[in-house]
């Protein structure tokens, strides 16, 4: 992939909060970049058809994905399968409540160690890193920024997003995408939230 220069500014209207300390990194001892507009990976990256919801911060499948701050889980579960696009792999999603009042979910994990309503603390593992694409079912019919992924042979990542509302299911999200020409109110970008992690 290309490098992934930008740490994200701090900001003022996203307080840390966590047992005392600072904002945490959500994976531990990772790559602590976010991917700047227009790259890859990138918040509301134009992707044709979509745009992206999130960031997608790239390392290895089974790496430690943690909460960057005290709160509470609100939702958890599958959030990709080949049932949906044969590419995938069945990956899940995290959705927290944090004490700041923002909602970030966690997602395209491998697996997840907590469960709606439960309490959770900064630095602790939430899950794993998963390995969201099956590169060899990936075609050339397939989307541009897939076909990129497969030729990086990137296929695992921690796919994150950022509300200032508990985000719902609607028809035009599907897998970390907007399906439509307008950025939903409640959508930060993350940079927003983890420019000040530690």
């Amino acid at each position: 992939m290309p490098s992934r220069r930008r740490r994200g500014p701090a900001s003022a209207a996203t307080p840390a909060g966590g047992r005392g300390r600072g904002r945490c990194w959500p994976l531990p001892g990772g790559e602590r970049t976010i991917p700047a507009a227009g790259e890859p990976g990138s918040f509301w990256e134009d992707r044709g058809d979509r745009r992206h919801g999130g960031v997608d911060l790239y390392a290895p499948a089974g790496s430690r994905v943690v909460a960057i701050e005290d709160g509470r889980v609100i939702s958890a579960g599958i959030f990709t399968s080949p049932g949906l696009i044969p590419y995938w792999n069945r990956t899940c999603q995290v959705t927290i409540g944090h004490v700041s009042g923002i909602f970030c979910r966690y997602a395209e994990l491998g697996d997840m160690t907590v469960k709606p309503g439960s309490s959770v603390h900064g630095g602790e593992v939430i899950g794993h890193v998963g390995e969201v694409l099956n590169l060899p079912l990936i075609g050339q019919d397939s989307p541009r920024y897939i076909l990129a992924l497969k030729a990086h042979g990137q296929g695992s990542m921690l796919h994150f997003e950022a509300f200032t509302s508990a985000p719902t299911d609607v028809p035009e999200y599907r897998g970390g995408n907007w399906f439509s020409g307008e950025r939903p109110a409640h959508l930060l970008d993350p940079a927003l939230v983890l420019g000040n992690a530690s």
